[in-house]
Formats: C-alpha cells, sequence, structure tokens
C-alpha cells in the first residue's frame, strides 16, 4: 500500500489529522492496534479550548458539538470556605471552552472519516516504523497471519506514551523529562443531574475534588486519593461521602447522587519528550507529552500539535514549502511546556500534597487571596484556560 501520510494512532490526534489531510486531498492511512468499539470505551476529559472546537468545524466534524457542546464562559474555584468565579469570557477576549466528552467527539471524527472514505485499519498489530530518516520510510503491521506494509512520505506518531513511535527515536537522540505526582484523581461517571452549571475546581485540607458534566444528565466528579488505594476501596457511599466533605456546604446539599457508570483511579505525572520530530517521523499528543488533567490541557495541546502539523503539511503538498515541517518540533514543544507550566501550576495551587508544610498550605491561600484579588492574575489564567493561540 502506498500513500503521502501513515497515521499511527486512531484516537482522537489521528482520525483528526487524517480528516484534515483527507478534505484537502492529501491521501493518507491510519493505522490502530485496537478495535474502533475499545477506542471509543475509554473514557476521557471533555473541555475543549475555542481553538480546539474551530479546528472541529475545520474539518467537517463540529455540527453535534456545537448542537450538544455546553458552552462554559467561566468556572468556579471552591477555596478556603468560600466560591470565586473565575470569568473566562471576560477576561480572554471574548472567548469560551465548550464542555463535550471525548468520547462523543471520537465518534463524530470516526463517522466523519467513514463519510468521506477515510482508509482506517483497525487491529493492526505489530506496528513497526522502519528507515525513518531517509526519504522512503514505510510502516509494517500485522493482520492475522499476515504482515502488510505501507509505504509513505511521512509517519505521524499519534499512538499514545505506550506507543511505539517515540521509541523508534533513538535513546541518544530523545530527551525526555518528567515528573510524578504523589496522588491520583478517583474519577466517578454517574447518570445525574450536575451540581452546577459551570466547573467547580475545590481546594480541600482533605483533598482536592472536581465537579465536571458531560452533559445536564451525566455527571463527572473527582477526588483526589493516595496512589496507594484501589477502586476496590471505593463504594459508590462512600466517594460521594468524600465529595461532599470537599465541597462548599450549599454544594454538597444539592447535589444529586446515583450508581456510578465507570469509576477509575488516573495517576498524575507530566511527561515532555524532545524532539517531536525524528527524520521523517513527527509525534503528536500522548507519545510526546502529558499532563495532569488539572487545567484540561491535555486533549488540547494533542489538538495544538495536529494544527501545526496540518499546515505543515498542506504548506509541503500544495506550496513546496518545509518550513513548517523544518520548525515543527521547536513550534509545538514551545505550546507544549507553556501547557506544561499552567498545568503544573494548577495542580500545585488546589491538591494537598502529602509532604507538605504549614508554609506550604500558607502559600496556596496567598496564591488564591492575590488571583482573586487581581485582574491580571484572572486574565492570565483566563488566557491559558481558553487556550492560548496556535
Amino acid at each position: 500500500m502506498k500513500t503521502k501520510v501513515c497515521i499511527i494512532g486512531g484516537g482522537p490526534s489521528g482520525l483528526l489529522l487524517s480528516q484534515l489531510l483527507h478534505l484537502k486531498g492529501i491521501d493518507n492511512v491510519l493505522l490502530e492496534k485496537h478495535s474502533r468499539e475499545y477506542v471509543l470505551a475509554r473514557i476521557r476529559a471533555g473541555v475543549l479550548e475555542h481553538g480546539f472546537a474551530k479546528l472541529m468545524r475545520e474539518a467537517q466534524c463540529g455540527e453535534r458539538m456545537d448542537r450538544e457542546g455546553e458552552i462554559h464562559e467561566g468556572f468556579f474555584i471552591a477555596h478556603d470556605g468560600r466560591m470565586d468565579r473565575v470569568d473566562l469570557h471576560k477576561y480572554s477576549g471574548g472567548n469560551s471552552v465548550v464542555v463535550y466528552g471525548q468520547t462523543e467527539l471520537t465518534k463524530d471524527l470516526y463517522e466523519a472519516r467513514d463519510r468521506t472514505g477515510g482508509q482506517v485499519i483497525h487491529n493492526a498489530e505489530d506496528v513497526k516504523p522502519h528507515d525513518l530518516t531517509s526519504s522512503t520510510p514505510y510502516v509494517t503491521y500485522r493482520r492475522g497471519d499476515d504482515i502488510e506494509r505501507v509505504d509513505c512520505d511521512y509517519v505521524i506518531g499519534a499512538d499514545g506514551f505506550h506507543g511505539v513511535s517515540r521509541k523508534s527515536i533513538p535513546k541518544d537522540v530523545l530527551k525526555e523529562y518528567e515528573k510524578v505526582y504523589p496522588f491520583g484523581w478517583l474519577g466517578v461517571l454517574s447518570r445525574t443531574k450536575p451540581v452546577s452549571p459551570e466547573l467547580i475546581y475545590a481546594r480541600h485540607e482533605r483533598g482536592f475534588a472536581l465537579c465536571s458534566l458531560r452533559s445536564q444528565v451525566l455527571s463527572r466528579y473527582y477526588i483526589q486519593v493516595p496512589l496507594t488505594d484501589t477502586v476496590e476501596q471505593w463504594s459508590d457511599d462512600a466517594f460521594w461521602a468524600e465529595l461532599k466533605r470537599r465541597l462548599p456546604d450549599e454544594v454538597a446539599a444539592r447535589m444529586v447522587t446515583g450508581p456510578s457508570i465507570e469509576k477509575s483511579i488516573a495517576p498524575l505525572r507530566s511527561f515532555v519528550a524532545e524532539p517531536m520530530r525524528w527524520g521523517n517521523l513527527f509525534l503528536a499528543g500522548d507519545a510526546a507529552h502529558i499532563v495532569p488533567p488539572t487545567g484540561a490541557r491535555g486533549l488540547n495541546s494533542a489538538a495544538s500539535d495536529i494544527y501545526y502539523l496540518y499546515h505543515a503539511l498542506l504548506a509541503h503538498y500544495q506550496q513546496g514549502d518545509d518550513s513548517g515541517l523544518e520548525n515543527y518540533s521547536a513550534k509545538a514543544l514551545a505550546r507544549v511546556w507553556k501547557a506544561q507550566r499552567f498545568s503544573w501550576w494548577m495542580t500545585t495551587l488546589l491538591h494537598t500534597f502529602p509532604d507538605s508544610i504549614e508554609y506550604d498550605r500558607k502559600l496556596q491561600q496567598t496564591d488564591l487571596a492575590y488571583l482573586f484579588s487581581s485582574e491580571a492574575a484572572q486574565r492570565s489564567l483566563a488566557e491559558n484556560y481558553v487556550g492560548l493561540p496556535f
């Protein structure tokens, strides 16, 4: 099989790039090691920055997002017995975010690839890129007992943290930066009315909490837990009781509880791999970087990678201009590190660290007090939360 671009990874990043390139007549093939059902069963975050939403519309995949997504112009931070609101619309120049589940977004992208006849190959096992520093790279994969080959101009590694793409870069070339946080998030999805029309981030001495939503009838809640905890240790009743302890009384009093549809614990980590290009291999999304979910930068950082790659590939194929490809790694990493900084700051501001001392806690309180006393500080938060310019 011969194509221009071979994309490894059938999550939202790979699907979005595949769709965007296809609409511009740039032939591509997408390889995904799992089935479509497996990909769509993954529960992920759903806060989309305004630039990501615009990119979905450009990919002709934004109709349901615009119809069903929740437009949020602000969010709350509960701390020290009070609730303060961050006005995103006011402090970001009129921008907002869209709350729309990643599973739904991925469904829309799959349907678009079906509608336009895109080549998405599922259950592609033992995927391996070859000759990445030559002008004729190719990718092999196995389906059953058969080994298949895709010849291409470029390979895009959008196959996540555990994928093969980043591992294809020699160790003496790749530099990795990592910070592992000493806690995780226990998340519960429930078919209940959200406690608030906007997200509530809560800082509490017992630990962080987050009240989020997927729709007006589907809620997503999180609490900070030790890394040693397991899902089995947390019954639904225990979760709801602990969540309420960490929220202001008036919020806890109106919370509607119910059986969990999904329950999981996600460890928090920050990770960046440099460079994001090696030869004709380009990394995107979790293959190159991971952030804590505080601040909702993970999926949005992946979208910025896709934006840069899409425009770089367009310039190459339509104008013979390779500057976007040559500068991709530096440009993407500049934005990635800004997302890392913001996620680290939000995480440090709102979580209880097991080794913290009273001095640290006083600094957290002071940082929050300053945030809501300064328009400049709120402007900085809003600007980062809705998404920095591409």
